[in-house]
């Protein structure tokens, strides 16, 4: 005799074991949808930041076209960096807020006005510049869209694989290092802006008839202010942790993004298409090593992660503290820092989708991802200061390994107690 329950499930003779009958954590249907929207995501981001970056394979060319002093240049580049960063807060609000979906077409759409402004508006003047640089920083608040529409779609022991695939996002850097000079000595200084502006306007379309929400943004946070909910999440202590090492791991990582043309043109005299490329190889690496440090924080965890990426930043910083030859030590160095940054990157954020509460991931990541932004944000300015009075970047490499350093330590005390607190409780309100 069989019995069957209200849901249909029979335990009768004949019959699978219940057992192996049990859906898989994500089943296939979702895993595949869940897929394609991490594919989009990625693939938006990818475009949003190579807008982003469209200003410093430039900034060579900018600095000789208008007369523009070492500060001046520094500060050109930078300048869509801290739209990007603080840009980052209210849009990952209002992600947590309307979703995604609604969101990720909007922002796309939004940034072809500044790409084409730069193109045939404002190329002749510094002051011009700078606006259209400022407004550019919204293709780099797409970030704080992508976390926690990922983090949606995956359980939370998989979001940090997930969350490193999105953040390969920002190879859009190295695909403007790439191309920007090419494209500029072929067809003329507009053109690459009028190609990135024509492919925004297509993936803006894409996503708003592609893109879905896992799940219906939450009733509560619609009834939330934004800036209570802004103080609410800062006083979180993860969200200034977290946002110190983010500062550290995706700042360098975009502080060398922006600036390492200018470095490499005036330290070791390269050409602008030369240092342009060198630039685009140490981004790819640390865009490949962001999912790797996603991944490996699944298995061993992001604390043990973070260490030791911020010791061999340490480490690093220091041997080009010493300009070392770019035949073997300078390269060695430079690829070993894009290595370390760019899996940090990755396991941050790893800690970020455990650490943050569900119906605030959102909030969080756009704190956090401000944070590591306005990191990327000042290095530029403090190595053009430093290279106008010094000559050379040796101070400012100095600085970086003594920032790292430290950031270790803070991982192995502070921020390792913090994890394992929220782990305890974690447990605890599962048991409950």
């Amino acid at each position: 005799m069989s019995t069957s329950d209200p849901a249909g499930r029979d335990d009768g003779p004949g019959t699978a074991p219940a057992a192996r009958r049990e859906p898989a954590a994500t089943p296939p249907s979702t895993s595949s949808k869940a897929g394609f929207m991490l594919a989009l995501a990625t693939i938006g981001f990818a475009i949003n930041f190579w807008a982003w970056a469209l200003i410093s394979p430039l900034g060579a060319s900018y600095k000789e076209s208008l007369g523009l002093s070492d500060f001046q240049q520094s500060f050109l580049v930078a300048v869509p960096v801290i739209v990007g960063s603080l840009g980052r807060i209210p849009v990952g609000a209002l992600t947590d807020r309307y979703g995604g979906r609604l969101m990720f077409p909007i922002v796309t759409a939004a940034t072809i006005v500044p790409v084409l402004f730069i193109a045939f508006v404002a190329s002749d003047s510094y002051p011009l510049m700078l606006i259209g640089g400022f407004f550019l920083g919204l293709g780099g608040t797409t970030f704080a869209i992508g976390v926690p529409y990922v983090n949606a779609w995956y359980p939370p022991e998989r979001r940090g694989t997930a969350i490193g695939i999105f953040g390969m996002g920002m190879g859009g850097t190295a695909i403007s290092a790439f191309t920007t000079v090419k494209i500029v000595d072929a067809h003329g200084d507009k053109a690459p802006f009028v190609i990135v502006a024509s492919i925004l306007a297509v993936f803006a379309v894409l996503a708003w008839f592609l893109m879905r929400d896992a799940k219906p943004p939450s009733p509560s946070t619609a009834a939330e202010g934004f800036w209570n909910r802004t103080w609410t999440t800062f006083k979180l202590p993860a969200t200034l942790q977290l946002s110190w090492l983010y500062a550290i791991g995706f700042g360098g990582f975009v502080a060398f993004s922006v600036y390492l043309p200018t470095d490499l043109h005036n330290a070791y005299g390269l050409s602008t298409s030369d240092a342009a490329n060198r630039t685009a190889g140490f981004v790819i690496l640390a865009v490949i090593m962001r999912p790797v440090g996603g991944w490996l924080s699944d298995k061993v965890g992001g604390i043990p992660v973070c260490v030791t990426c911020f010791g061999t930043v340490a480490v690093l910083a220091m041997v080009e503290a010493f300009q070392p030859s770019l035949s073997f030590w300078g390269t060695v160095g430079f690829l070993g820092l894009a290595a370390a940054l760019g899996a940090a990157s990755g396991a941050v954020f790893a800690l970020v989708a455990k650490a943050a509460p569900p119906g605030k991931v959102g909030a969080v990541t756009g704190l956090v991802g401000a944070a590591g932004g306005l990191g990327g944000f000042i290095p530029p300015l403090i190595m053009g200061a430093v290279y106008g009075q010094q000559g050379n970047y040796d101070l400012g490499f100095a600085l970086l390994a003594i920032i790292a350093l430290l950031t270790m330590f803070f991982t192995l005390g502070p921020v390792k107690s913090r994890v394992q607190r929220q782990a305890a409780s974690t447990d605890a309100g599962s048991a409950a």
